[in-house]
C-alpha cells in the first residue's frame, strides 16, 4: 500500500464528518479520510472500518460503469501509529465546479423545506429542466440507489451526490459517484462478523435502510426493491443489471492485501445475497416484458 505519510498537506477545506487531510499525492490532490474513532461502548475495535468501506463501495460502482472519484488504499503514520486511509481524488479543478443536489434543493421551491424524501428530490430536479438534463439526470439517480442497496450505503444524503458544473462550456453533467464510506457496515468488527449467525446475517442484509424516505420513513431497499412498486427502480434494474459482473466484484475484494479473509468473505456474501435478489427482480421484469 501507498504511503501517504510524507505527502505535501495543504490547508483542509472540505466538509463531513470523517477526520481528513487535503494531500497532494503524484501532482494530484487528495481528500484523504481516516478511519473515526469508535463513539460506542462495548465495542472490540478502536476505529471503524469506512477506509475499507470507501474504497470497495467507490470501485464496486467503477465496475459497474458508472463514473468515479479514483479512491487509493493506503497508510498514514500519526503519533507512531499507522493508520489504514483512503485516499479519493479530487475531481474538481479550475474549470469544474462541484454543486451538491443541496445547493440546487436550496435554490428551489422557496414555501418548502427540502430533506431527503424520495418525491420532494424528484421535484426538485422536475423544478430544475432549465439548468439539467432531467431524464438523464433522474436514471443516474436511480441507477445510483440500486447500486447503493446492493452495497448497503445509509448515508446516500442530498449531500453527497450531485453535478459538475464547467465554467468554460457552461456544460452541468451529473458528478462522479463519491463518498460511499458508510457502506458495507464499517462499525461492525471481526469478532462479530466472526460469530455472526445465518438469521443475524440475513437480518444484515435485509434490513438495511437508505437515509431517503418515503411517506418520513426511511426505505428498506431491499423490501423496496422487491415490491417493484417503483417503476423508475425496475427500469434501472432493467437498465444496469447486466452491467453488475459480480464475479470481478468478488474477485475485486479478494485481491485487496489489507483485509483479513474474515472481513472478505463477509463483503462477498452480503454483496452476493444482495445482487441475488437484484438478479431475481431482474428475471421477473424480463418475464413481464
Amino acid at each position: 500500500m501507498i504511503d501517504f505519510t510524507n505527502c505535501k498537506e495543504e490547508f483542509n477545506n472540505y466538509k463531513g464528518s470523517e477526520k481528513k487531510k487535503t494531500l497532494i499525492y503524484n501532482n494530484k490532490k487528495y481528500l484523504v479520510k481516516f478511519p473515526d474513532p469508535i463513539r460506542e461502548k462495548n465495542k472490540n475495535i478502536s476505529y471503524i472500518n469506512n477506509s475499507f468501506s470507501e474504497y470497495i463501495g467507490s470501485n464496486i460502482f467503477k465496475i459497474v460503469g458508472f463514473q468515479v472519484q479514483n479512491t487509493i488504499l493506503g497508510y498514514y503514520k500519526f503519533n507512531e501509529k499507522e493508520k489504514i486511509v483512503c485516499a479519493c481524488e479530487d475531481f474538481t479543478d479550475e474549470k469544474n465546479i462541484l454543486y451538491e443536489f443541496e445547493s440546487l434543493a436550496l435554490s428551489s421551491n422557496p414555501d418548502k423545506k427540502i430533506d431527503s424524501e424520495l418525491n420532494d428530490i424528484i421535484d426538485v430536479l422536475s423544478e430544475n429542466k432549465n439548468l439539467i438534463n432531467v431524464l438523464e439526470t433522474k436514471e443516474k439517480f436511480y441507477d445510483m440507489f440500486i447500486i447503493d442497496s446492493i452495497i448497503g450505503n445509509t448515508d446516500r444524503h442530498n449531500g453527497n451526490w450531485g453535478f459538475l458544473l464547467n465554467k468554460e462550456t457552461k456544460e452541468i453533467k451529473f458528478s462522479p459517484i463519491y463518498d460511499c464510506g458508510s457502506c458495507l457496515n464499517p462499525i461492525l468488527d471481526d469478532i462479530e462478523i466472526e460469530n455472526m449467525g445465518e438469521d443475524e446475517f440475513k437480518n444484515l442484509a435485509l434490513n438495511t435502510h437508505s437515509c431517503i424516505k418515503e411517506n418520513g420513513k426511511k426505505i428498506n431497499c431491499m423490501s423496496y426493491l422487491k415490491s417493484m412498486n417503483n417503476e423508475e427502480c425496475n427500469k434501472a434494474i432493467l437498465r444496469i443489471f447486466n452491467n453488475i459482473d459480480i464475479n470481478e466484484i468478488n474477485s475485486f475484494i479478494d485481491n485487496i492485501e489489507s483485509i483479513n479473509k474474515f472481513r472478505k468473505d463477509f463483503y462477498k456474501s452480503i454483496i452476493n445475497y444482495r445482487y441475488n435478489i437484484i438478479k431475481d427482480i431482474y428475471a421477473k421484469l424480463k418475464s413481464i416484458d
